[in-house]
């Protein structure tokens, strides 16, 4: 969901309430995965953090995908989880610059923004004000137990632990269930996040006795992932990963950077060879080719050959999707009204569930 993120995991003791309170299922007892057939017609929540630039990991791992399931007529709503960049660190630095580069980013590689809601969720205050009645309905234990909370409190920024970092799912809960998203696309270490929306939905409708919200399914990407240019996991923070934003020479630099070994021929090795695997892979997907395929193209030409023909892969594979993004980057203007025009959809669907929600509360002036 989070890319981050993006795509894009609390609370308090049971309430009285005016419906009997069935026992809750252990947050992580369904099987959210599944072939979601034709996406036409499908609602699909996903988004992203705007950390910095996205990458050919974000692009490979997830920006396809969207503009796939847009073209198949799948209606997108993605959000730029400006509220969320503040769960790891105490600072949203540059979060204007980076929430506009973000949607060019989105746009330059396919999303259609009048086919597509894109919104920030700053400007969406009914979508976080559901975070409230979200919270009574997953228990501290449960958020403890969460392996993608621990993962990302284990690499946070922070000295101690937000309440924000803690409660993060069931705020990416409200992101999926605010517009009522039947599919989530996720990578498989985002599923227990995804779990915990199933579960406030579940819980929801049957504490309230008003069935509201539908359980999301998970949409797992066949997409393989990515590792960076020295074969880890590919990460702005780590200095291996090629921005979208990058320019040809850049490229060329990462590339020439990249870690390889002393063995001259080139295989496609992941396990014993996860450096030379990683380049291999990147020109792979660029061409469209497998990787074994690309590495015995290539043979004994060595590191030099290998890092040749990623840099012309890739620079190729992207040229169109730069000229796109610097048409773009001209006119912020116009990125602007892609966020407010995606903002007041967002906030009609909102509003509107909001509305829906406080009525089965029997909250004061709901009726």
């Amino acid at each position: 969901m989070t890319s981050t993120a993006t795509t894009h995991a609390a609370a308090a003791p049971e309430a009285d309430h005016p419906h009997p309170a069935p026992v809750p299922a252990p947050v992580g007892s369904a099987q959210p995965a599944a072939d979601p057939g034709d996406p036409a017609g499908r609602r699909v929540l996903t988004g992203d953090r705007p950390t910095g630039p996205l990458h050919l990991g974000h692009y490979f791992g997830t920006l396809r995908n969207r503009v796939g399931l847009q073209r198949q007529g799948a209606e997108l709503f993605v959000v730029v989880a400006d509220y969320q960049v503040i769960t790891d660190r105490d600072i949203a630095d540059r979060l204007a610059e980076h929430t506009e580069n973000l949607v060019i980013d989105y746009l330059a590689t396919g999303l259609d923004p009048d086919r597509a809601t894109i919104f920030a969720h700053s400007a969406v205050p009914a979508l976080n004000q559901l975070l409230l009645p979200f919270l009574s309905l997953v228990t501290v234990a449960e958020l403890n137990r969460n392996p993608t909370v621990k993962d990302e409190i284990a690499h946070s920024r922070q000295s101690a632990v937000s309440g924000l970092m803690f409660t993060y799912p069931v705020h990416q809960a409200a992101d999926i269930l605010f517009c009522k998203a039947d599919l989530v696309p996720v990578g498989q270490d985002q599923l227990p996040h995804l779990e915990v929306a199933r579960t406030v939905a579940r819980r929801f409708n049957e504490r309230y006795g008003a069935g509201i919200f539908p359980q999301p399914r998970a949409l797992l990407s066949s997409a393989p992932l990515l590792p960076g240019t020295d074969g880890t996991k590919m990460s702005k923070s780590r200095g291996n990963a090629i921005a979208l934003a990058a320019d040809a020479d850049e490229t060329a630099r990462l590339v020439r950077a990249a870690r390889t070994d002393a063995e001259r021929r080139i295989t496609y090795d992941p396990a014993g060879r996860p450096g030379v695997a990683a380049l291999v892979l990147l020109a792979a997907l660029c061409q469209d080719r497998t990787p074994e395929q690309v590495a015995e193209e290539i043979g004994d030409g060595g590191a030099a050959a290998l890092k040749r023909t990623v840099t012309e892969a890739v620079n190729e594979h992207l040229r169109p999707i730069r000229a796109r993004r610097a048409e773009l980057a001209t006119d912020r203007g116009h990125i602007r009204r892609v966020l407010r025009t995606g903002a007041e959809r967002a906030n009609t669907v909102a509003d509107a569930t909001l509305t829906e929600v406080r009525a089965a509360m029997g909250a004061v002036g709901s009726a």
